[in-house]
C-alpha cells in the first residue's frame, strides 16, 4: 500500500464530492470515501442533522457502509479518504475497524486529533497503527467548509 501523491488527490476528489453532497443538504460539507485494492468500497457523508444523530459523520457512515458491503466489521487493508482531520470519535471508530491509512484534506484546529489539537495516532496508547496524511487537496477542502459557515453565519443575521 504505497504512498502516491496523485492516487491519493484523485481519491480525494472523490470525497469532496461527498463533501458538496453534503452540503446541498445543509449539512457541514465533510466527506469520505474507503478504497481497498483501488476499489471504491464505500463513500458517506456528514448527515448528523438530516439523522438527528451526532455519531453521523461522514467516517461513521462510511465505515458502517463498507462493514455491510464487505460483510466485516474489520476494514483491513484499506484506505479512508475524508475531507476533514478525523476527530476522536471518528478515529476511535477507524481504530476498532482496523483501517490501514487514512488520508484527510484540511486539518481541524478545534477538534482534529491527528496532529492539530493532539496527535494521537501517534500516542502509542492503541494496540493498532494507522498511517495518517493529512493536508491532500487541503485548500479546496477548507474553502468548501469556509464557504458554508460564511453562509450559514450571513442566513442568520
Amino acid at each position: 500500500m504505497g504512498v502516491n501523491p496523485l492516487i491519493d488527490k484523485k481519491w480525494m476528489a472523490l470525497a469532496i464530492e461527498q463533501a458538496k453532497q453534503a452540503q446541498e443538504v445543509g449539512e457541514v460539507p465533510v466527506g469520505a470515501i474507503l478504497m481497498q485494492n483501488n476499489q471504491l468500497i464505500s463513500s458517506a457523508h456528514n448527515q448528523p442533522i438530516s439523522n438527528n444523530d451526532p455519531t453521523a459523520h461522514a467516517e461513521i457512515q462510511l465505515l458502517r457502509a463498507a462493514g455491510k458491503q464487505l460483510n466485516n466489521y474489520r476494514l483491513s487493508d484499506t484506505v479512508l479518504y475524508v475531507t476533514l482531520e478525523p476527530c476522536v470519535m471518528c478515529l476511535g471508530a477507524m481504530i476498532h475497524a482496523r483501517i490501514s491509512r487514512v488520508v484527510f484534506g484540511a486539518y481541524d484546529q478545534k477538534s482534529g486529533v491527528c496532529g492539530s489539537c493532539i496527535d494521537l495516532p501517534n500516542s502509542q496508547c492503541f494496540n493498532h497503527s494507522i498511517n495518517i496524511q493529512g493536508g491532500i487537496l487541503a485548500n479546496q477542502c477548507k474553502e468548501l467548509l469556509q464557504q458554508f459557515f460564511k453562509n450559514k453565519r450571513k442566513n442568520n443575521h
